[in-house]
């Protein structure tokens, strides 16, 4: 099977959460209004830009540049209440829609351009079709692959067949971030983590990002910036080698009394989809396109089909089936004059779980995370609750102060806040290892003499060489700094939570100086190389304190 993409058309309404929850609080179409989720802006209308608001902005940041500005809680119920309207007007054009969130759809192009007369003019009946029906002002992007049509259609262009990688070349590295599923408010802040290391190392646009090696790039950054990278050279999201699933996969639940309730509804969607996942568990697989079918007793019935960028979870495949019965029965148009009578969970397009690299407590079933704890819990109940830990990632400067290790099942709370923004913090990339005590080091300058840190935190000398724990000195080939870092008594305060105002003599302050050294090729000189066996060159992240360098951290 080839690796070509799909054309698709993809019809993409703008600031969709915005427009669902102003139509639900009847707001003027020009008020200001912005969607926030765990106290961040998800969405804003183009009025509350226009004022100063941008996606990601504390909720305190946006009222203070748009004071008249409407605030909005994340909804994904009502987000997809108020979208189904505009599913069944595409429907009623094209067949075969998958809804890839609220606001979005797509659908297969090369049926719909031969009845039409071409894609352009499926485009134009789709925008004339829904702003009838509907009154919702939408964009309509065609492209090869589901990523590139979705940034054909923000950009609302026709991109012809083959042209995918040249249109997504030369845009911003930060349009991957459309690939990042935004139903849950979790998800908001994870494809802008990848997008802000990129820039650092460079990375402008989707065509630098292409031109990498996919073995880098997994290598580098991960499963999910894998299939970013692929999605940027205009490919599918992933290899073609999905299935078609057996039927016997199709799981289906008779609802006797018939429910007209969506909580209800929920609950039996809960059962059926963990019945589901056990089924794809058994055969190894995952669910990345999930259809849903719902028969009420007088024959109506309402099938739809979700595309999802990661294998779908049970909770997952249950928010799924209790948004779109929500839009459904309590929906303004076309309600079911009857209760449900029959729901149905289809996998239409599964992938070997095998492949996916979840990590130990995540996987395509959902039973992994109950069998990891089991398993860890027998541990610690033979070797006792500190052999089995978990490591937390909080705030502060020092590497060491940012993990936290607490024993499995204990209350998972950083040593230190992440919240505030701890100037002087170590910047990304992180060492790639932290000792758990510093190691000692000696630092020389090219007469051999001792390197230390003068009256104003400079230098006294450039560094030339470095000796790790007595071992053999490898010489400098660069280095960065000093920075100078000052900690006082209330840095322990935080760590402690009192908030009680300590005298300054009873916490004596921390006094840093770091600097950031590249060492030259040579055999293994100490803990820092310890088991290397190779002889790469080494970065060390080298603290001066109490008079002495220590070893903090190393960089492969």
């Amino acid at each position: 099977m080839s690796d070509v993409p799909a054309r698709r058309i993809v019809v993409w309404c703008p600031d969709w959460p915005v427009v669902a929850a102003a139509r639900a609080a009847e707001l003027a179409p020009l008020v200001p209004a912005a969607v926030f989720a765990a106290n961040r802006v998800v969405a804003c209308s183009a009025t509350a830009r226009e004022g100063g608001v941008r996606r990601g902005m504390r909720r305190r940041e946006a009222q203070g540049r748009c004071p008249e500005l409407v605030v909005c809680e994340h909804d994904p119920a009502r987000d997809v209440r108020f979208f189904e309207p505009v599913v069944v007007a595409v429907e009623e054009l094209v067949p075969g829609v998958e809804v890839v969130r609220p606001g979005l759809v797509a659908v297969p192009a090369r049926g719909p351009a031969r009845y039409f007369g071409g894609e352009e003019a499926v485009a134009e009946k789709l925008v004339d079709h829904i702003d009838a029906q509907t009154g919702v002002e939408c964009r309509i992007g065609v492209a090869d692959g589901l990523f590139a049509a979705i940034l054909a259609a923000r950009h609302a262009r026709h991109v012809e067949p083959g042209g995918s990688r040249g249109f997504l070349a030369p845009l911003p590295i930060e349009e991957v971030e459309q690939l990042a599923d935004r139903l849950g408010p979790k998800q908001v802040a994870q494809q802008p983590e990848l997008v802000d290391l990129l820039r650092r190392l460079g990375i402008r646009t989707l065509g630098e990002f292409a031109a990498l090696g996919p073995a880098d790039v997994a290598t580098r950054f991960g499963q999910a910036a894998l299939l970013a990278h692929r999605s940027a050279g205009g490919q599918e999201e992933r290899p073609v080698k999905r299935r078609r699933p057996p039927p016997e996969l199709i799981v289906t639940e008779e609802l006797d009394p018939p429910v007209d309730r969506v909580d209800r509804a929920a609950f039996v969607a809960k059962a059926l989809a963990d019945d589901l996942h056990a089924k794809l568990g058994d055969l190894g697989l995952a669910c990345t396109r999930l259809g849903i079918s719902a028969r009420t007793e007088n024959g109506e019935e309402l099938h739809r089909a979700w595309r999802c960028a990661e294998p779908l979870t049970p909770a997952a495949t249950a928010d799924r089936v209790r948004w779109q019965l929500d839009g459904w029965l309590n929906g303004r148009t076309g309600r079911p004059t009857a209760g449900l009578g029959e729901l149905s969970l289809s996998p239409e397009e599964v992938v070997g779980a095998g492949g996916l690299q979840l990590d130990l407590l995540s996987s395509a079933t959902g039973e992994a995370t109950a069998r990891a704890g089991r398993a860890f819990a027998r541990v610690q109940g033979m070797l006792g609750p500190e052999a089995v830990l978990t490591g937390v990632l909080g705030g502060g400067r020092d590497p060491r102060d940012q993990v936290r290790f607490v024993p499995w099942g204990d209350e998972r709370r950083a040593t230190l806040p992440a919240e505030p923004p701890w100037p002087g913090r170590i910047p990304a990339p992180s060492p790639t290892v932290v000792p758990g005590e510093p190691w000692p080091a000696r630092v020389l300058d090219a007469s051999g003499e001792p390197v230390w840190i003068t009256d104003r935190t400079g230098l006294s000398a450039a560094p030339d060489r470095v000796e790790v724990a007595g071992g053999k000195s490898r010489a400098v080939v660069g280095w960065a700094g000093p920075w100078p870092v000052t900690e006082r008594w209330w840095v322990e305060l935080l760590a402690t939570g009192s908030g009680r105002t300590a005298p300054e003599s009873q916490v004596p302050p921390r006094a840093q100086v770091r600097l950031q050294v590249v060492l030259a090729p040579e055999s293994p000189a100490g803990p820092g190389d310890a088991g290397s066996g190779d002889a790469d060159e080494v970065a060390l992240l080298l603290v001066h304190e109490r008079g002495d360098w220590w070893v903090q951290g190393t960089y492969r």
